[in-house]
């Protein structure tokens, strides 16, 4: 893609007047950005079609009913503003289905909890169920999940980062969820910061002259951090004044070793191979990031339905 491609890109993702502050501001609440909102439109369109035909020929016209959103398994709920935002889709603001929520993003859910309850026209709240599902399920899979790992690795300096492991569209929702499960963002896009892995550094020719190449051509505002897959790579990355450094697929033992040998002359983030079950021992070989792209690209989805409201 050429620069100036990549500059309409951003010029249609963000309106030029936009100051980083506002952009903090609408990354940090997703439910309010132009994405999410585009987003819904184009899940309703590729679920419903022409219509809801089953809906349409089994309900009576008009009738009006209440259902709720109920959570089935314990888990970190997110995404509730989800629901509202999804029936508003559906319906201008005297037909839309009302939405109370019963819940707030981020609660601990226990079997049978009631998160939400919809009233309204009952053909709009089963039509609009299953892409309001989909969305509750996906980003509560992740927010759980996410806390699944936080937990794990409770109590050491290191800190659960996410990655750019996303699924197209859902970044901004997903990173969120993130947050929810009180884990941390990493890279938003690939214009947040400079992260140059193996591909980057044979293609420059070695980790030194990527690092080189790098601070020659980006602000200084930008940190650069680099990918090492051994202690040789770390040394040099560390010679070349690298401010953060990346440990890709390293054992506890090999990350204990890389962190005595940076002895905090630069960040350090550990990647690759990261599962449930040796987290804490990478969190306890002392590093400061673990990124983990699990939480948001493997994150088995929340048992959440729509019960009728008797």
């Amino acid at each position: 893609m050429s620069w100036k491609a990549v500059g309409r890109l951003r010029a249609s993702r963000e309106p030029a007047s936009r100051n980083r502050r506002e952009a903090a501001r609408e990354l940090a609440d997703p439910f309010s950005h132009p994405s999410t909102r585009a987003l819904l439109r184009a899940a309703l369109a590729e679920d419903v079609g022409h219509g809801d035909v089953t809906t349409q020929a089994t309900v009576p016209p008009g009738l009006a009913g209440k259902a709720r959103l109920v959570a089935r398994e314990r888990a970190i709920v997110a995404g509730l503003p989800l629901v509202a935002l999804v029936y508003a889709e559906l319906g201008d603001e005297a037909s839309a289905p009302k939405v109370g929520l019963l819940a707030a993003d981020g609660d601990r859910t226990a079997r049978g909890t009631a998160l939400a309850e919809i009233a309204g026209p009952v053909a709009t709240i089963l039509t609009g169920e299953r892409v309001m599902l989909n969305l509750v399920q996906h980003l509560s899979a992740v927010a759980t999940l996410t806390r699944r790992f936080v937990d794990a690795a409770a109590g050491t300096r290191a800190q659960i980062v996410d990655t750019r492991k996303t699924l197209p569209g859902l970044r901004l929702l997903e990173k969120y969820a993130v947050r929810v499960g009180g884990g941390r963002n990493h890279r938003f896009a690939l214009d947040d910061g400079v992260l140059i892995k193996d591909n980057h550094i044979a293609f420059a020719g070695g980790v030194r002259c990527a690092i080189e190449r790098a601070r020659e051509r980006v602000p200084h505002t930008l940190r650069v951090e680099v990918e090492c897959e051994t202690l040789a790579q770390v040394r040099e990355a560390l010679e070349a004044g690298a401010d953060a450094i990346l440990l890709d697929n390293m054992s506890p033992k090999q990350v204990a070793a890389a962190c005595r040998t940076i002895a905090g002359r630069a960040l350090i983030e550990v990647s690759g191979g990261v599962k449930l079950e040796n987290v804490r021992r990478l969190a306890e070989s002392g590093a400061d990031l673990i990124s983990v792209g699990a939480i948001t690209h493997s994150a088995p989805a929340i048992d959440i339905g729509l019960d009728v409201a008797v």
